[in-house]
């Protein structure tokens, strides 16, 4: 069983950006991306209707940090403002299966520019060089072709798909499920 302790948050940087603990001040900026319908459209939560639903989403972070049962990082660029550009990090963590699910989102504006593969590959290193995680799943739509195009190119592989196994605003989903072994 995996043994975690978030107490001191790890900050994470790369050749272009700074993967940080999260902060109230992260309101707006968070509000911006949940309330977005295009970029939710992949993910199964309802959009933020206001700042106060944003909040509630960084409430839910820190409280799930401060009991080890996920951890997450607001990107930003290294060297330039301390603006959240998007969030990663592991939604889920199995301590019994040594196993963590990982979740992304990232601004409108950012996509294309290589910096969710860049957070993605520094969250990868972090969950198996520090969490010592065995494997790491990313639960992905089908149709999001973006998002499965990211995950093989680190070395994610599809393990299954589930029909119509997440039911979201009167509608069953399916979910593709890729992950990636520590020994890759």
């Amino acid at each position: 069983m995996l043994h975690l302790d978030f107490s001191l948050f790890p900050t994470l940087t790369t050749a272009r950006l700074t993967l940080r603990e999260p902060h109230p001040d992260d309101v707006n900026a968070l509000f911006l991306i949940r309330s977005n319908p295009t970029l939710m459209q992949f993910i199964p939560r309802p959009l933020a209707r206001t700042p106060a639903d944003a909040a509630a989403v960084l409430t839910l972070i820190r409280d799930g940090q401060a009991r080890t049962e996920r951890i997450n990082w607001v990107i930003t660029r290294t060297g330039q403002s301390d603006e959240l550009l998007g969030i990663i990090g592991y939604v889920n963590i199995y301590p019994d299966a040594h196993r963590a699910e990982i979740g992304y989102i990232l601004r409108a504006d950012c996509h294309g520019q290589g910096l969710m593969d860049e957070a993605l590959q520094a969250t990868v290193a972090y969950g198996f060089d520090v969490m010592r995680l065995h494997s790491i799943e990313a639960i992905i739509r089908p149709e999001n072709a973006a998002s499965r195009k990211l995950v093989a190119r680190n070395g994610f592989v599809q393990e299954g798909l589930f029909k119509e196994n997440c039911f979201f605003e009167g509608q069953y989903l399916d979910s593709a499920v890729y992950s990636r072994l520590a020994s890759v």
